[in-house]
């Protein structure tokens, strides 16, 4: 087995990763692994923009830091939030600086959105609606400049490098099926969410629960697993069957699109004062509702009395997926349906990143910083990411060299070739019909028995390849969603009982 040892190996290279690296010491060595082509993380995906006041202003991030506690349904970590407002203009302006070309209007100031559940306008988007991918190129360009960075793509961890003190680095497989082992002073999760595990989702098809699922197995404490947000607005096409779903970001209802039922009728009135900019939980139980009465499998997205050309410019992107369908922004009605789109809970972490095991950090989407309560607020998800890497890489920068343990050791399994696309797609249905937007006892209880079966059949014939610990991830991570929504009986936030 090969040993590669270093001061700080990061698993994953979204937003996240990348972030954390870039502030961390220059004289530090950094290795990055990540499961896919560097391009193909699903931080690119990201539509809308990222939220964030940047003149320290008290009332201005006040406000902030309230509406994010009412999409939260006030259970959110307070201090955790305080900081999430409190450092988002000093990142964002870090963001710019390194060449991040957020939308400014013709005079140079920069173009603000507002999404679901902000109070005002206070959301910077880049590309019209192409955020992701904008914010993604910069930082990528930005570390292929660092000599200290290593980018290792195509490389899946598999287990982390532990004992009971603390963790030590990461197994993890080449594209040649090699086990390496990353032995290092610190170790950052940043893996993203877990959308594949459910059949419809807007996730790329990298998002698998991996981090998540890597640090349960070491006993790392996990939380809030049961909070998964569904967003209101994914374009519904009858015609596919993959599970990635294209997202039809919350902007376009910021900037005046309206919702309606099957029957043309906008319904938001009845369930929120705030209409169509209610927080994504209220709006797609909403939408659930509407499908139900009415007996359809969607809802539409109506722009038809909003300026063609300006929506074209605004949200190119969009605007050229739909065209490809046969539907115009500005002229038809676009058929949308919630599906999964972000994990509120995950690796439980406090305000410098740290899990309950030394030397172990994690940060963005797999990660449970407290920002979020039941729910997340529109465009925070890049926040978290941002000032939660920073300071997560000052938080390394500033604390002692600690001694690398081998910790565990890596079980040798066989290589076979099993096909797992099966299992896979019998999860999806399973969480679709029991674990999606509205839940019931009898519905949890009888999809953990189903997902048990699928665990014992990974755990009997354990397989050194990629798609058996992906297979075995999303399980993992699904059990602890079922479990989590089992346990929390009261409906609040985007975890909605029946019974």
């Amino acid at each position: 087995m090969k040993t590669v040892t270093t001061d700080i190996v990061i698993i994953g290279a979204g937003l996240a990763g990348l972030y954390t690296a870039l502030n961390i010491d220059s004289k530090k060595r950094i290795d990055i692994i990540v499961k896919e082509d560097l391009s193909d993380t699903n931080s690119r995906l990201a539509q809308g923009g990222i939220a964030g006041e940047l003149d320290i202003n008290k009332d201005l991030i006040k406000g902030h830091f309230d509406d994010t506690l009412t999409a939260g349904c006030y259970i959110n970590n307070k201090e955790a939030v305080k900081v999430l407002v409190e450092e988002a203009s000093f990142n964002i302006k870090n963001l710019i600086n390194l060449k991040v070309a957020f939308d400014k209007d013709s005079e140079g100031n920069l173009l603000l959105t507002r999404e679901g559940g902000h109070s005002k306008n206070r959301i910077l988007h880049a590309g019209g609606d192409s955020t992701g991918k904008g914010i993604m190129k910069a930082l990528r360009d930005a570390c292929s400049l660092r000599d200290n960075i290593h980018l290792h793509e195509n490389t899946m961890a598999l287990d982390l490098v532990f004992n009971k003190e603390q963790c030590s680095g990461v197994f993890a497989l080449s594209k040649s099926n090699r086990v390496i082992k990353y032995l290092a002073k610190s170790t950052v999760i940043a893996t993203g969410g877990i959308g594949n595990i459910y059949g419809s989702t807007t996730n790329s098809t990298s998002a698998t629960g991996d981090g998540i699922s890597i640090a349960s197995r070491a006993d790392v404490e996990i939380e809030d697993m049961e909070f998964i947000q569904f967003h209101p607005t994914a374009f519904y096409n009858k015609e596919t069957m993959h599970r990635q779903k294209f997202l039809i970001t919350e902007a376009l209802r910021g900037e005046g699109a309206y919702l309606r039922n099957s029957e043309g009728e906008r319904f938001m009135e009845k369930y929120d004062e705030r209409l169509e900019l209610a927080p994504r939980d209220v709006v797609s139980q909403a939408i659930y509702r509407e499908m139900y009465d009415t007996w359809a499998d969607n809802v539409y997205l109506d722009t038809t009395h909003m300026d063609k050309e300006t929506l074209e410019r605004r949200f190119p992107t969009i605007f050229k997926h739909l065209l490809q369908y046969g539907f115009k922004l500005g002229e038809d009605l676009i058929p949308v349906s919630p599906v999964q789109h972000f994990t509120i809970g995950g690796v439980k972490t406090d305000l410098h990143g740290k899990t309950s095991l030394s030397n172990l950090y994690a940060c963005g989407e797999c990660a449970s910083s407290g920002v979020h309560g039941a729910n997340r607020l529109a465009s925070n998800s890049l926040l978290e990411c941002i000032v939660f890497g920073n300071r997560i890489a000052q938080d390394i920068n500033h604390k002692p060299d600690s001694i690398i343990s081998n910790g565990t050791a890596y079980n040798k399994f066989p290589s076979r070739n099993y096909d797992f696309t099966p299992m896979k797609r019998k999860l999806g249905q399973i969480m679709d019909e029991y674990v999606g937007i509205v839940r019931s006892e009898e519905g949890l209880t009888f999809a953990i028995q189903e997902v048990d079966k699928l665990h014992l059949s990974l755990t009997q014939y354990p397989n050194k390849n990629k798609f058996y610990y992906e297979a075995l991830n999303m399980v993992e991570a699904a059990i602890l969603i079922i479990k989590g929504a089992l346990h929390r009986t009261v409906s609040i936030g985007c975890h909605y009982r029946i019974n």
